[in-house]
């Protein structure tokens, strides 16, 4: 779609996510030309997707019953409505490279029309097929226990 993707974003500009360039971190992934090695990897990559309008990582990254129509209209808008400003880990369960699952908690700030605001979640991440080598899926968010 036009106005959508990475198109403008060069690979040696910082990565959306506060890892260091584009090109070495959320890109390749965005890109397909390699996997998230972790769940934090594929929570990083998701949040630099959402900043910089890569639908289709979104959609590849969660699986889902609705219409596929109906997800990417949601994901466009989204897009077009908030501005991602910076992301913050605060915790990490489990998701490394032999887990099934894993678990990351962060704040994600942004702003609408102007305003500032944060997104505070917990997310649960699991290997495609339950299986070491799957590909890391993000699953749900979680009720957090402020």
């Amino acid at each position: 779609m036009a106005g959508f993707g990475t198109k403008g974003l060069a690979p040696e500009q910082p990565c959306p996510c506060g890892g260091e360039t584009y090109g070495t971190c959320c890109r390749p992934l965005h890109r397909q030309e390699r996997a998230a090695a972790t769940a934090e990897q594929l929570m990083r990559s998701r949040y630099s997707a959402y900043a910089l309008a890569e639908i289709d990582h979104l959609l590849r990254t969660q699986p889902s019953d609705q219409p596929l129509r109906d997800r990417r209209r949601s994901l466009e808008a989204n897009c077009r409505q908030l501005r991602w400003r910076d992301l913050e880990i605060l915790a990490t369960e489990a998701g490394g490279l032999d887990d099934l699952h894993g678990t990351v908690t962060f704040a994600a700030h942004y702003s609408a029309s102007g305003e500032p605001g944060v997104l505070r979640e917990r997310s649960r991440f699991g290997r495609e097929g339950r299986r070491c080598d799957g590909a890391w899926l993000y699953l749900e968010a979680l009720e957090l226990n402020d």
